[in-house]
């Protein structure tokens, strides 16, 4: 503890310091006078502009070479436009021999300067004047064939032309090797003229798309053969050859993807299968080409891309061909067999890119094919939730009715068996097993579930057939489980969960098979929660067994001829057994899943009995008794102690609602007296506990709805009892020091006490003479100001009085 020293010698202390500030300052200041001195005596600095004011070099906006290429490009331009101007408006204002001549020497000096410029080092002037050249050449093609070719066909003369411009352009371009644009333009022109004279000659629809794939032939030897000497000679000539390379890989890919869409187009449109063969050699032709592009190409992602194509080809012209000679539902399972030969080549020796691609497509189009079965499994799995209501209506002649898939027969089955075996001979010895295994098992598991609609079965033998189906899944579910194999393990009770619930919709049709096909299902889920190993689905499992033997007991009461409030009450069974179950697991992960599927089902009971009151409140008491027993948990007793207090309020309720009861109290005080009993036993067990917390909810639950009914009510006998209830409160609190009845008694016995003297204070005010109150009320505020004092003092330990209070 720390000891104030006497006012003398702390007088002294802060002197002492105060001149230790003042001595240290002294020193500070004779520093700083010492400092300016030596800086008026130096000599000044020399003089440096500052930065800001610097004149900073002007830096050029563009590089010099950009400009150049702009300048060039421009001039290049305006003169081509000039020409085209010459050709289209002015050819008419001159003879032939003018324009033989204007357009000749145009050409010639535009095709021979170039060398000048070369070898004056003049690369891009060159380039610019090389490209007005090829556009000279050109206009001299349209100007050969308005003047001396006039009747010639149009797309012929076009086909023509476009063949000797690219030879002329590819050998001006071999000439002058430095000049990166004719090459190219000359490739992208040779793109022209074998379609151009297939469409000049009303060739068909098969020629045309040959024309363009022999053109993308071309193109694609050209884009790799120009590769092989990327790495020799100068900059500029492996510049051209890249600029050769992609201009032919351009021109190939659109020439290609044009010709394999119209292949594509006379396959899958043609009816006789010789057409369609003819359409699939085209197709073939294309994959050939794009399997050869795959081989040579040094990029693995390039070779993929084009693999790909390559099996797509295949696939479209094997399976337009098939489309022509099986019946149509047959269609898409010959895709499918396809599709799985290209997955096979995975296996081979064939390049890793190539069987990528290969394998790719063909996964891409298995996958379409199953999606082609997903409709009739969806149906399969739901559709009887629609057609079998109204339920118990009658035993059905078929399993689904008249469906639509009688011409489908056997193929949706047969393509996902054939799918599944496939799955799991390629998927043998892969890394990725358990997914494989995972997908093969969904896959025979659909394959089953749709047979009952697709070979529209007998009702019985469609309804044995799901139960089957959902005793083998939970079969294997628990073997897999016991065998450390988790993922096959959950497919297996997934797919028995599906068709669980397929079963028990397909036989709400008939009484005795609602009853027969919910027992079972209920067997099996309690069997496998009973059986699997602890973990996430065994509380699947035993949350599945919870909601069937709700269905279960509902059933049964239905069936017994009990209405349905009266059903309410069989459906309560469940929640009391998962609630001792939960009481016997406790701890365990399973415990408290389990009780809320108990609690849904105490919801689904109430809903049942909503509609008949008597009923529903004894649904909600008996809720209300098996939520008081889980309260007596200790892991569970806040939560269910709150909710078996609303059930049991809400059980009151009602059955007071049902007898026509109108008084407030007989509706609150059933709250009132669960809510001090819990308050009781808490303040027992917590001492610390505040009284607000403990009592201070149930008894405003029932004080202030009767103080309102009080005040409304013109009798005496319920002012009367409230405030007898009052005045008994405030005294307990007062005895026991508690805070909540204290105040609350004390409250309302004051409100009821004005409300009943009310009256006859109206009748003595209007007695007194007018001036009498305000004199009163003068003389009461001189009377407090007298004493405010002893009055403040009076109200704090009134205060500390009621804070002492719990």
């Amino acid at each position: 503890m720390t000891t104030v020293p006497p006012p003398a010698e702390e007088l002294r202390l802060i002197d002492g310091e105060l001149a230790q500030l003042d001595a240290r300052r002294a020193q500070l200041l004779a520093r700083r006078a010492w400092l300016l001195s030596v800086l008026a005596q130096a000599p000044p600095p020399p003089a440096t502009p500052p930065l800001a004011t610097a004149p900073l070099a002007h830096r050029p906006e563009a590089a010099k070479p950009s400009v150049q290429n702009v300048l060039l490009a421009l001039g290049g331009l305006l003169l081509t436009v000039a020409a085209l101007a010459f050709t289209l408006a002015s050819w008419g204002h001159m003879g032939i021999g003018g324009r033989s001549a204007v357009l000749g020497v145009l050409t010639l000096a535009a095709l021979g300067l170039p060398a000048l410029l070369l070898r004056r080092g003049l690369g891009a002037t060159a380039e610019a004047v090389a490209s007005l050249g090829l556009v000279l050449m050109v206009l001299d093609a349209y100007a050969l064939h308005r003047v001396a070719l006039p009747d010639s066909d149009g797309t012929g003369y076009a086909a023509a032309a476009s063949a000797v411009l690219a030879g002329a352009w590819a050998a001006y371009g071999l000439a002058f090797g430095r000049l990166h644009g004719p090459l190219p333009v000359a490739v992208a022109t040779a793109q022209l003229p074998l379609p151009l004279w297939a469409v000049a000659a009303d060739a068909g629809g098969h020629t045309i798309t040959a024309a363009l794939l022999v053109t993308a032939a071309g193109g694609t030897a050209l884009a790799l053969g120009t590769g092989s000497g990327t790495g020799t000679g100068t900059g500029r000539a492996r510049t051209v050859r890249f600029s050769v390379r992609v201009t032919a890989a351009t021109g190939a890919s659109l020439t290609g993807f044009c010709g394999m869409t119209g292949a594509t187009a006379l396959t899958w449109t043609s009816t006789q299968p010789a057409a369609a063969a003819q359409g699939g050699l085209l197709l073939l032709f294309a994959a050939a080409i794009a399997l050869f592009a795959a081989w040579r190409t040094p990029h693995a992602s390039a070779a993929t891309a084009c693999a790909a194509v390559a099996g797509l080809a295949v696939l479209l012209a094997c399976g337009g061909f098939l489309r022509t000679v099986l019946p149509t539902a047959w269609t898409v399972p010959s895709d499918l067999l396809c599709a799985l030969a290209l997955l096979a080549l995975l296996r081979t020796g064939l390049p890793h890119p190539i069987r990528r691609g290969l394998a790719g497509t063909g996964a891409l189009v298995a996958g379409a094919t199953l999606l082609w079965t997903l409709p009739t499994l969806l149906i399969s799995l739901v559709a009887p939730a629609g057609w079998a209501r109204p339920f118990w209506s009658g035993t059905p002649a078929l399993a689904y009715g008249d469906g639509a898939w009688g011409p489908l027969g056997l193929a949706i089955p047969a393509t996902l068996l054939v799918a599944a075996v496939a799955l799991s001979v390629l998927g043998r010895g892969t890394a990725r097993r358990t997914p494989v295994d995972c997908g093969a098992l969904a896959l025979l598991w659909a394959t089953v579930t749709v047979l009952p609609a697709t070979l529209q079965v007998p009702y019985a033998a469609g309804l044995c057939l799901h139960l089957a189906v959902t005793a083998a899944a939970v079969a294997t579910a628990i073997l897999m489980a016991r065998t450390d194999r988790a993922g096959l393990a959950t497919t297996a009770l997934a797919c028995g969960l599906a068709s669980a619930s397929t079963s028990s919709l397909l036989s709400l049709a008939d009484r005795p098979a609602t009853l027969s096909a919910l027992t079972a299902v209920l067997v099996l889920c309690a069997a496998a929660a009973t059986l699997h190993p602890e973990g996430p689905r065994r509380t699947v499992t035993a949350c599945a067994a919870a909601i069937w033997a709700t269905a279960l007991s509902a059933a049964a009461a239905l069936a017994l001829g009990l209405p349905l409030h009266q059903a309410a009450l069989a459906v309560l069974v469940v929640p009391a057994g998962t609630a001792l179950l939960g009481a016997r697991l406790r701890t365990r992960p399973l415990a408290l899943p389990l009780e809320l599927t108990g609690a849904a089902a105490t919801a689904l009971a109430i809903g049942l009995a909503a509609r008949h009151a008597p009923t529903l409140s004894l649904t909600l008491a008996l809720a209300g008794v098996i939520a008081a027993a889980t309260a007596l948990r200790a892991d569970r007793r806040p939560a269910a102690a709150y909710v078996s207090t609303a059930l049991f309020a809400a059980a009151c309720w009602v059955r007071l609602a049902a007898w026509q009861v109108e008084a407030p109290e007989a509706y609150t005080l059933p709250v009132t007296i669960p809510a001090l009993v819990i308050g009781f036993l808490r303040r027992r067990q917590s001492p610390e506990t505040s009284s607000w917390a403990a009592y201070g909810p149930g008894l405003a639950a029932t004080l202030l709805p009767a103080l309102a009914a009080a005040w409304a009510d013109p009798h005496w006998l319920r002012p009367l009892l409230l405030g007898a209830a009052a005045l008994l409160l405030t005294l307990a609190g007062a005895r026991h020091r508690l805070q909540a009845p204290l105040t609350l008694g004390a409250t309302v016995l004051a409100l009821d006490a004005a409300h009943e003297l009310a009256p006859y204070v109206v009748q003595v005010v209007d007695a007194l003479p007018r001036w009498l109150p305000p004199a009163l009320a003068g003389l009461l505020l001189l009377a407090v100001g007298a004493t405010y004092e002893q009055r403040l003092r009076d109200a704090r330990r009134l205060r500390d009085t009621l804070g002492r209070m719990r």
